[in-house]
């Protein structure tokens, strides 16, 4: 099982004098093997939410479990991929994917072996003796989900990964996830501020409102799999596009009210 879950999570930051409500009570649970997008309005709260669940920030109140054991710090228990790639540019591809299996004294065949799974299932062929700045936008973060998927986490956690990329190479990215997440089944919470691209991944999406962050609403994405670009076009696509954008059309016009008022 890989179940992660937030329990009455909030999160409040000091700015001089005044003090930000980021996050307030949000309390969501992705079961084993779920694939869970969360969307929102700018500044609502997304990523921070995501570093604490990968215990990279300490949340004011509130916890984080994995299978039911706190997970207050970073753990091997979850991937974490961002939008910035994150790879050692002094490393090759294959070394940056092994880099999480060196640190845990792995033998090299094993190594080896992982990593060249991976170089080919991420389409690398070829590129891994390369280094990052060989790479395209596209290879290099292919290459960041490889390096995460190494280590065989439980739960992946991802920032945005796509935001950085050209529209062609971000849908040949999300058509090559959602293979990823057939073959290996891992439990995915994923953020992004592309209401198609969640609704394209997720099993769910939750949508949350306007700082200070909440939960809003939660949407069932009851799309087949595997998932085609042909669905994008469907009715059904379109109604729950529509019912998302909606919201967050809402949200976001309640973050403008807020501005003028403070003004």
């Amino acid at each position: 099982m890989s179940e992660i879950r937030l329990i009455e999570v909030a999160m409040r930051f000091t700015t001089g004098r005044r003090q930000v409500q980021a996050l307030e009570r949000i309390s969501l649970t992705v079961p084993d093997g779920q694939f869970a997008c969360i969307v929102g309005p700018s500044g609502c709260g997304k990523s921070t939410l995501l570093m604490v669940a990968a215990g990279l920030t300490e949340p004011s109140e509130g916890d984080v479990l994995v299978d039911g054991k706190p997970a207050s710090e970073p753990g091997a228990d979850r991937g974490m991929v961002f939008q910035s790639y994150s790879l050692y540019p002094w490393l090759s591809v294959r070394r940056n994917i092994e880099f999480g299996l060196e640190i845990k004294r792995i033998p090299r065949t094993q190594r080896r072996q992982r990593s060249s799974e991976l170089i080919h299932l991420m389409k690398l062929d070829g590129f891994a003796e390369a280094y990052p700045k060989a790479l395209s936008g596209g290879m290099k973060q292919r290459a960041a989900i490889a390096r995460a998927l190494a280590n065989d986490p439980q739960v992946l956690l991802m920032d945005e990964p796509f935001g950085a990329l050209d529209a062609q190479t971000r849908q040949i990215m999300q058509e090559l996830l959602t293979d990823l997440w057939q073959r290996y089944r891992k439990t995915v919470l994923f953020v992004t501020h592309d209401i198609e691209e969640a609704i394209f991944l997720g099993d769910v999406i939750y949508v949350m409102t306007n700082r200070p962050g909440r939960i809003r609403t939660t949407l069932r994405v009851d799309l087949p799999r595997p998932r085609t670009f042909e669905m994008v076009g469907s009715p059904q696509f379109a109604e729950l596009r529509n019912q998302v954008v909606g919201i967050i059309h809402e949200e976001s016009l309640k973050a403008v009210e807020s501005e003028l008022a403070r003004a």
